[in-house]
């Protein structure tokens, strides 16, 4: 019984933060670096080789808190008009286990000298499961709950529009909606979600850079969701940036840092305390990134990419 009232506790600050009893893709402070996870049409816009890893604790000393792993790889075919990508994200809430596998596939077009448009479609499954813990438990009888281990499919899609100094982006991951617990006392349910992203970069000087980026999130049943992000580039190397996520209940503020340890090299690390209701519960949120990027020694990126 302790378990289910913990569990409980996790899943009713949740929602409260959220306001919504769906199941969301996660969210991430350096989401303008993983945006292939939300947008199928990004998959080989960086011109190379581009892989992803990235680790979230979501509300750290509160147990059961969310925690998040993901990992992408995209890249552009020989012609660059053709961009293939893959993404996996492991998404660990309380009891609940949700796994997402997509594969990615972009097309684009040359709108002018500077602008390219790029269409993707997103295909793959979720993988929904609860924790040996909790079905151990005596109030977790299946006969009782009808709470079965699963798996379904899902769809999206996404256009991109860019240059090396500005993108907006427009998707939607998953189109399809699944009710991973059919029959049990609550929602486990996908729902259709929007995201509406874009950055521009400014030339502050010849060293600093300052890129400005945004992300609104719409899903069906829940209030909209917005991030706003700034950041500061110092001699290509360094990165310092703050954001703020919020929608109509809840909020958080986020400080980051990043580094380009080498061309192919870059890390991050990111720290975010929340303004909703679950503050007096958790500490904050810690969020790690890693890119790889693999360069020919012959024929290099053309320009930097900063998104």
């Amino acid at each position: 019984m302790k378990k289910f009232i913990t569990f409980n506790i996790i899943a009713f600050l949740w929602l409260s933060s959220y306001t919504a009893t769906s199941q969301q893709l996660p969210q991430f402070t350096q989401y303008m670096y993983n945006t292939i996870s939300i947008n199928p049409a990004y998959a080989g816009s960086r011109e190379t080789l581009s892989m992803v890893g990235l680790h979230r604790s979501q509300w750290v000393g509160l147990r059961g808190g969310p925690t998040t792993q993901t990992i992408s790889i995209h890249s552009p075919l020989r012609d660059k008009k053709i961009g293939l990508g893959m993404s996996i994200i492991n998404d660990h809430l309380g009891y609940q286990n949700f796994l997402y596998v997509h594969g990615d596939f972009s097309y684009t077009i040359q709108v002018n000298a500077k602008t390219k448009l790029a269409f993707g479609v997103k295909a793959g499954f979720t993988s929904y499961s609860l924790d040996a813990a909790l079905r151990q438990a005596e109030f977790s009888d299946p006969s009782v709950y009808g709470i079965k281990d699963r798996w379904a499919p899902n769809i999206g899609t996404g256009a991109y529009l860019h240059t090396n100094k500005w993108y907006l982006g427009l998707s939607a991951p998953r189109l399809l909606n699944t009710d991973y617990n059919k029959k049990g006392g609550y929602e486990a349910l996908e729902r259709v979600s929007y995201y509406f992203t874009g950055g521009y970069v400014f030339d502050m000087s010849k060293s600093v850079k300052f890129k400005p980026a945004f992300m609104v999130k719409a899903t069906n049943g829940a209030p909209l969701s917005y991030d706003l992000t700034a950041n500061l580039l110092f001699n290509e190397k360094l990165w310092l940036g703050a954001g703020y996520r919020f929608n109509e209940s809840a909020g958080a503020f986020g400080a980051l840092v990043d580094f380009q340890l080498s061309k192919q090299l870059r890390i991050g690390y990111t720290y975010e305390i929340p303004t909703s209701d679950i503050k007096p519960y958790a500490d904050g949120t810690h969020e790690i990134i890693l890119m790889f990027e693999v360069f020919k020694k012959i024929k290099r990126v053309r320009s930097p990419r900063y998104f």
